[in-house]
């Protein structure tokens, strides 16, 4: 814990010096942080995503990030990513030990950050929203705050010295996180994945840089949805 507190000042500074920041919609995240259970779910494109998010929050309770496993293989990735309050999954393994104890912690006011796409989809589109955000919100009876981050690059991605804008968008009451008919499971999720993606596409649209306005406007139409299943 005091490593985290460490680091994170470090990692600000040096990522105000690497790139150069907007962060919009600040009171939104401000709503959520009142000991309400909430999870943070982005949109993913870098692998640095998490970390600006973090440094972003700096909420006094170290946030949780759901990570991938294959990420921690790496023994210095692993100990920085454990710093930042990272947490691995097994990706198609149906890990419930580690969505029970994020499940948990999230009850107790903890902030969870979930990438509901699973993976990067390096190009800023989104890919296929999947349904591990939404359980592990639903348990908890937490708020969902869809968060966009945005590089004004040509490509999408992130290059050293780029602008980048962080927007926090409206969080999705936890009312609006439950499954009323557990008969009509899939269509609940569905419900609330359309919900998420109309969201994070509509933060998009209000806050894309001009440089991206017009492939923006040629994206393709959305991946398919997918079947219930823990994030990737």
């Amino acid at each position: 814990m005091l490593l985290y507190w460490i680091l994170l000042p470090i990692i600000w500074v040096l990522a105000h010096i690497l790139f150069r920041f907007e962060v919009i919609g600040r009171e939104n995240l401000k709503a959520v942080r009142d000991g309400r259970a909430y999870v943070i779910a982005p949109n993913h494109i870098a692998n640095l995503d998490p970390v600006l998010i973090a440094i972003t929050i700096f909420d006094w309770k170290r946030l949780r990030i759901l990570a991938k496993e294959e990420l921690f293989k790496n023994p210095l990735a692993g100990w920085f990513l454990r710093c930042m309050g990272a947490v691995s999954i097994e990706r198609g393994k149906g890990d419930t030990t580690t969505v029970e104890k994020l499940t948990n912690e999230c009850k107790n006011g903890t902030g969870i950050m979930i990438f509901p796409e699973g993976t990067r989809t390096k190009t800023g589109k989104l890919g296929v929203i999947k349904s591990g955000a939404f359980v592990i919100a639903a348990a908890a009876g937490a708020d969902m705050l869809p968060v966009r981050i945005i590089y004004g690059t040509k490509d999408g991605r992130l290059h050293l010295f780029c602008k980048l804008r962080i927007v926090f968008g409206e969080p999705i009451p936890a009312a609006d996180l439950q499954i009323r008919d557990q008969s009509h499971k899939m269509a609940e999720l569905r419900r609330m994945k359309n919900r998420l993606r109309d969201e994070l596409e509509q933060l998009l649209a209000d806050n894309a840089f001009a440089v991206r306005l017009a492939e923006t406007a040629a994206e393709e139409p959305a991946a398919p949805d997918d079947k219930p299943q823990l994030p990737e």
